[in-house]
């Protein structure tokens, strides 16, 4: 697959993609997750791929979200559904949903989510979720007691590019891997020629050292389960409490993980404690078991009387026998059980084993001298030995884990994928039940739309408080009603349940039925009168709109305060006369349906959202269009309220003030 073919992928991320393992089916499924693995790309830039990529493979072209209002009403319903999420993944993989005018594409996301909904958003499970991250490759890793060997200049290259954690050396011949391997714990050579030469060392020959990173390097391994160990351990949680088989074994993995330190060293090994203490402890040790002999020697001298008659002093003088020489004439064998006491503090303090227990005699010996000292070249040969145990044993046991965790790598990768793919997953039923949505009908082109009880969740109001609205439409209609009477919500409330029907998600009503339509326009109610410039513009925006505006949703709010009345309703007539000749779909609300209707040549519909009357200075509304019906305005009612109590109250009393005429003459002028 040639990468560079996705909208959006430039040749470096291209390489980054080729690199990673199962790029293509990433590609394919939108896995953002895998994707987010490639060297350099962050969730979001694999989220913008991903979405790219299912473009190219639908062949959407792009842009149903034609204006400004448009994306508006996409991101606030893509905000809902990001609240729902707990990973900062699902907030970025749920970017990949968008609204196609792709058949195919809409039915894919229609049988995932239809998935996704039958989901229970239980707590235990959202409360796993939270420790769930994408795992992280170590970084930094640096191995300082292994090497790399190759002959080969070309060789040497790839494996140090496939190895920054070890060093890689360039050797001649077997003479020079003997050298090399006098510097190291271990030479791993990389080279056919080396295989069965016989050099001093721990040297191995692995001739395919990439397809082998755990043996050569198990510290990677080690390091990224280390480094992930709370996000795989927080996603076996997620999968026991959602009842969802892992991609491994658990056991095995949770047994891996509690033989692992937080550093990536091996822990739980008594030999390899045993072998590290003594390392650690070695000068300490000795530095005792010299105080352990030396009070023996005092207390020995404190409680015995030595004599010595004279000729033996002279004798021992003239020798040049120093003081402690003349002592250990009297006190031999105390001298040898303060070193057998030294000898055995050493070799108990550090818990040495019978061949290194041999060092303790030669660590003390030697001649009688108070106070007692060590010896220092048996005492390094021992820490030498020690390291070198201790080095080989860590090795073996990293290499041991290393093996057991090759075949979880892949796995634990799933493993947190699926999870945090569940959270997207959950994002989309908690959404479904937080706002009563069902899976909507999808029609043909140019059908229109037809929602029963749908309610907003963009209101400003709590969602259960919202009314429920219905309302259907088919080719141009004009919508009128007083003025806070909710015909921009009905609007908003259209295009939300267009936008997510387009995207493949349930929507927020009882039923619903959706035309496909190739764009999404709708128009902003404006912000007063343009200028002359601006109004020029606008007239050009339309003008573009109208030309091969077939298959659109045209939604326009209050179009008609671009200029004054008259010449509004003129404009609007022409651009309504345009869209129906197109066969386009369209909601105009505006206050001048009357005038736009007179002024169309062609049958304009008008539906209202009929306010039923006046309470205490609010108006009561029905919030769900009327078919065919040119709603009252907020005027007329309040003129109709005033002729009627004019005309007096309910008992017939006169209630004074202007004339009931005055106010039955301006009701028929409505």
């Amino acid at each position: 697959m040639e990468f560079t073919s996705v909208p959006g992928v430039g040749e470096k991320t291209a390489d980054a993609l080729a690199d990673l393992d199962g790029a293509e089916a990433a590609l394919r499924r939108g896995d953002v997750a895998t994707l987010a693995r490639a060297r350099g790309v962050t969730e979001g830039r694999a989220a913008a791929i991903a979405r790219g990529a299912i473009r190219e493979r639908h062949d959407d072209p792009g842009g149903w979200l034609a204006t400004d209002r448009a994306r508006e009403v996409y991101e606030d319903a893509l905000g809902l559904l990001q609240e729902r999420a707990v990973t900062d993944y699902a907030e970025k993989r749920l970017r990949t949903l968008y609204p196609s005018p792709t058949e195919s594409r809409i039915e894919e996301v229609r049988e995932w989510a239809a998935e996704a909904v039958e989901r229970e958003p239980d707590e235990a499970v959202l409360e796993a979720l939270e420790g769930v991250e994408q795992p992280t490759e170590p970084r930094g890793l640096r191995v300082r007691e292994r090497a790399l060997a190759t002959a080969d200049a070309e060789r040497y290259a790839a494996v140090k590019d496939a190895f920054p954690e070890l060093s890689v050396e360039v050797v001649e011949d077997a003479r020079d891997l003997a050298e090399l391997a006098r510097s190291y714990a271990t030479v791993v050579a990389v080279d056919e020629e080396f295989a069965g030469v016989d050099v001093e060392g721990d040297v191995r020959v692995i001739t395919d050292p990439e397809a082998h990173p755990e043996e050569v390097v198990p510290e990677r391994l080690l390091a990224f389960f280390a480094e992930n160990r709370a996000e795989l351990l927080a996603a076996l949680d997620v999968h026991e409490a959602a009842g969802i088989e892992p991609a491994l074994d658990p056991e095995a993995l949770r047994d891996a993980l509690s033989r692992l330190d937080d550093d990536g060293t091996v822990r739980g090994d008594e030999e390899l404690e045993r072998l590290s203490n003594a390392v650690d402890d070695l000068d300490a040790a000795v530095s005792t078991a010299e105080s352990v002999a030396n009070d023996h020697l005092r207390d020995a001298i404190r409680e015995q009387d030595v004599t010595i008659e004279g000729t033996d002093f002279l004798s021992l003088v003239e020798q040049g026998a120093r003081v402690d020489s003349l002592l250990s004439r009297e006190l031999a064998d105390e001298y040898d059980e303060a070193v057998r006491r030294a000898r055995e503090h050493f070799v108990d303090a550090l818990r040495l084993d019978d061949g290194e227990a041999e060092f303790a005699e030669r660590v003390f010996a030697g001649d009688p001298t108070f106070p007692t000292e060590h010896n220092e070249e048996p005492l390094n040969r021992l820490r030498t030995e020690l390291k070198a145990a201790r080095d080989r044993r860590a090795a073996a046991l990293k290499s041991g884990l290393a093996e057991d965790l090759a075949a979880l790598r892949d796995p634990a990768d799933d493993l947190i994928a699926d999870a945090l793919e569940l959270d997207v997953e959950l994002a989309v039923a908690r959404f479904a039940r937080d706002f009563d949505c069902v899976v909507p009908e999808l029609d043909e082109p140019g059908s229109g739309f037809a929602i029963e009880g749908g309610r907003s969740p963009l209101l400003d109001v709590p969602f259960e408080e919202a009314e429920p609205v219905d309302y259907a439409v088919s080719g141009v209609t004009l919508l009128s009603g007083v003025n806070s009477g909710g015909k921009t919500s009905v609007l908003d409330l259209v295009a939300l349940v267009v936008t997510l029907a387009h995207v493949g998600l349930p929507v927020p009503a009882e039923s619903a039925r959706v035309g496909r339509v190739s764009e999404l326009h709708y128009y902003a109610k404006s912000q007063g009168t343009l200028d002359a410039g601006a109004f020029e513009s606008t007239l050009r925006e339309f003008g573009d709109l109208v030309a091969g505006a077939e298959g659109r949703l045209v939604l326009v709010d209050e179009l008609e305060s671009i200029t004054e009345p008259g010449a509004s309703a003129k404009i609007i007539a022409g651009i309504l006369e345009a869209l129906e000749a197109q066969g386009a779909t369209g909601v105009f609300v505006s206050h001048l349906a009357r005038q736009i209707r007179e002024a169309a040549a062609v049958d304009v519909a008008v539906d209202g959202i009929e306010a039923v009357g006046l309470e205490d200075g609010e108006l009561v509304v029905n919030r769900s269009p009327r078919k065919d019906h040119l709603a009252r305005s907020t005027p007329e009612l309040i003129v109709e309220k005033l002729a009627r109590e004019a005309d007096g109250d309910s008992a017939g009393r006169s209630r004074g003030g202007a004339d009931p005429e005055f106010y039955e003459g301006l009701l028929e002028k409505f």
